[in-house]
Parts: C-alpha cells; sequence; structure tokens
C-alpha cells in the first residue's frame, strides 16, 4: 500500500510527460512543422474554410498576412502558442468529429484576439479614433466571406 495522494502525482507526472514529449516533437520533430502551422495553407488544410480563404487570397493588403497574424495573440510568444496549441486542438475535434458549424463564427475570446491585432497593426491610424469600437463594424468588407474593397459608414 503506497501513500495517500501518490497516485495522482502519477497522473499528473504522466501528463507532464506526455505534453513535453507532444511540444518537443513539434518543436524538434519533423522539419519545419511548427513553421508550416502558422501558413495559411496548413488552415485550409483540414478545415472547412474554402470560402474564406479564396476570400482572404483575393483581397488587398490583408493578402500579405497569414491567418495567425490576425487570429491569435501576438502580445507574446508564449500566449501565442498557448492559444495556437488550444485553438488548434479544438478546430481538430470539431473536424475529426465532424461536428463542424455550417457557419463558423469568432468566440468572445476571437473577437478580442482580432480586435487588439486589428489596432497593433493599424495603431498609427486608429491613434485618434475609439478602438474599443470592434473595426469590423464599420470595415464590413474586410471580413472573410464579404470581401473586396474596403467599406466605410
Amino acid at each position: 500500500m503506497g501513500l495517500p495522494g501518490t497516485g495522482n502525482q502519477a497522473i499528473y507526472l504522466a501528463i507532464g510527460v506526455i505534453v513535453a514529449a507532444v511540444a518537443l516533437f513539434v518543436l524538434f520533430g519533423p522539419p519545419k512543422l511548427l513553421a508550416k502551422s502558422d501558413t495559411p495553407d496548413f488552415c485550409v488544410g483540414c478545415h472547412p474554410m474554402e470560402n474564406e480563404y479564396e476570400a482572404w487570397i483575393h483581397t488587398g493588403a490583408h493578402r500579405r498576412v497569414k491567418c495567425v497574424d490576425c487570429h491569435l495573440p501576438n502580445e507574446n510568444l508564449a500566449v501565442h502558442y498557448i492559444w495556437k496549441s488550444i485553438d488548434g486542438a479544438k478546430d481538430a475535434i470539431f473536424f475529426y468529429s465532424g461536428h463542424v458549424p455550417e457557419i463558423i463564427r469568432l468566440s468572445k475570446h476571437g473577437e478580442e484576439v482580432l480586435q487588439k491585432n486589428c489596432v497593433r497593426c493599424h495603431d498609427t491610424t486608429v491613434t485618434h479614433i475609439d478602438t474599443e469600437r470592434q473595426c469590423w463594424k464599420c470595415h464590413r468588407r474586410v471580413s472573410h466571406t464579404r470581401s473586396g474593397a474596403m467599406e466605410t459608414l
């Protein structure tokens, strides 16, 4: 008979080892896997996002940025990769379980991240306006499904 609580410690240790092994595999495993997972071609590879991808690739200046530039936090590398892992796991579960929503919408967290990234990239342009208002409310045609020339109120 072992000490009380040692079973839980073993479980936590096993989970830690598995997470570390997966992280090491992604970082040092197949060449450039981590870099490849930052590309729009990777994102569209398993997501039912063909329409959004097509809209993105045919739009003006935003065609030069990657999905992760807008849709993941970019304050620091640790937060970026934590949310990349969370979002990637969630997307994989939805995709492989067959439960992808017909219309994909941003979560509340996704809206906050997107807003911060709009302001971060366009900071010199938006210094004199209310940055709390969601950028895509005025710039409606910047979103993937209504792409084309920018439209403002």
